[in-house]
């Protein structure tokens, strides 16, 4: 019997999304690269890499919640950060950061981060602004003077409208022994 796709583009709209994060160490680059992946909770699903847009009305959810709704061989879709060294002692991150409207109305924008010899506070600040001025750029507004940093209010505001970023970062120093270390960030979508 022939699969039967529907043409209806709400049904592929996730609905829900989480945020993960994990370390692996290993002698070999792959399985180091799985143990973070172990780490993240998400090992045992086929992930299938995606663009950076958050849909609207998708909520974010623990990632506990979401693992309630996902089963062992599932396709999922993400938007996967991830950096490895083997070099002793090399700081490494991965970061997932978010721009979204305060309205949930519109759609968001992710961005990934991968880096060397930054902090995750730096990587982290860095994936979001990045973030905002993607989604600024998606909406035709990458040169608006009015796009603005309230530090105070920790948002941003851009032609009258607020902003909310948030990230999600993990970092390591490379194994001392040169083994390969390896760091993923990710969001998940559910559909």
């Amino acid at each position: 019997m022939p699969m039967h796709i529907t043409s209806d583009p709400v049904s592929y709209l996730p609905k829900v999304m989480f945020f993960t994060k994990g370390k692996g160490i290993h002698k070999d680059y792959l399985t180091s690269f799985q143990l973070a992946l172990n780490d993240a909770q998400i090992s045992d699903v086929n992930l299938v890499s995606v663009s950076s847009i958050m849909p609207s009305q998708c909520r974010i959810v623990s990632v506990q919640e979401g693992r309630r709704h996902i089963i062992p061989g599932q396709i999922v879709f993400s938007v996967m950060a991830r950096s490895a060294t083997n070099e002793p002692n090399r700081l490494i991150a991965a970061s997932i950061g978010l721009a979204r409207p305060s309205n949930n109305n519109h759609y968001g924008f992710l961005s990934e981060h991968h880096s060397t010899g930054e902090t995750a506070q730096r990587a982290g600040d860095y994936a979001e602004d990045m973030a905002m001025e993607m989604l600024a750029t998606t909406l035709g507004l990458a040169n608006d003077p009015t796009l603005s940093w309230d530090e105070r209010k920790e948002e941003w505001k851009l032609s009258g409208k607020i902003y909310r970023t948030q990230n999600l970062t993990q970092s390591a120093e490379g194994n001392k022994d040169g083994l390969w270390t390896t760091v993923v960030s990710a969001a998940v979508f559910i559909i």
